[in-house]
């Protein structure tokens, strides 16, 4: 363009300022807002859809690229998650409710952390559990998607087996994990309380005869019997792995 004169030039900057600015309001536009509502609606459909096994909301609401951890720890990408979205079993039913939704939106990303109810019948019997989940949607090709997302299951004591309250005294005495690194073991009626160092004893719930578990703390304190049927150690099992507490 050397032949161009200044108002040639000023005319073809006018031009381009015109088209940028048209063209920016365009592009504002595309963003469809969502909100907290729809997030969730669109939640519940999810999880309404899985026991009948119906992958329409699944293939739906995640992206192509999406990638999901659920609640075991096992990471999947959109074709893997989908298909174990599959009818329950003869003999099953239950329901999934979204409950406590929060959200957190920033022009074209949204976060929606949430808590889900489960109930669910096996045969008669009702069962009942609880999650926590977290999906990251985008809008992107005019349509807003999760591109990630993870679940949690919540903790839960196992229930309360019967204990053989005419063998406690067995369990009484102090276990060592190292040479100045001990526990105690006491009774208090038909209770079992275990002291560590100066923490407060906590009370250890039976879940079997010689499995023990303490409220709200995951992991278990299995009995280790020599020979003879004497306890001779502690096993504190946490997730398939053991620290062993000899019995002094």
């Amino acid at each position: 363009m050397k032949n161009q004169t200044p108002g040639q030039k000023l005319n073809l900057g006018c031009v381009a300022i015109a088209l940028l600015l048209a063209i920016v309001p365009a592009a504002r536009g595309e963003t469809k807002a969502i909100t907290q509502e729809e997030l969730v609606h669109r939640t519940q459909q999810l999880f309404d859809s899985i026991a009948i096994g119906d992958q329409v909301p699944w293939k739906t609401y995640f992206a192509e690229d999406a990638i999901y951890t659920d609640e075991t720890g096992k990471t999947m990408d959109k074709p893997a998650l989908v298909a174990t979205v599959t009818p329950l079993p003869k003999g099953y039913s239950g329901t999934i409710k979204v409950a406590k939704p929060q959200i957190r939106l920033q022009g074209t990303t949204a976060i929606l952390t949430y808590d889900l109810d489960e109930t669910e019948t096996v045969f008669g019997k009702v069962l009942h559990a609880r999650y926590h989940g977290t999906d990251t949607w985008l809008f992107r090709n005019g349509r807003w998607q999760i591109v990630a997302g993870q679940m949690l299951r919540y903790y839960e004591d196992p229930a309360v087996g019967k204990i053989d309250t005419e063998h406690l005294d067995d369990f009484v005495g102090t276990y060592e994990l190292a040479p100045g690194n001990t526990l105690t073991i006491s009774r208090d009626g038909d209770k079992l309380y275990c002291l560590r160092g100066t923490r407060p004893k906590t009370l250890l719930q039976p879940e079997s005869p010689d499995l023990f578990f303490r409220s709200g703390t995951e992991g278990r304190f299995l009995v280790r019997r020599d020979d003879s049927r004497k306890i001779d150690a502690l096993i504190d099992r946490r997730n398939n792995e053991d620290l062993v507490w000899k019995k002094l």
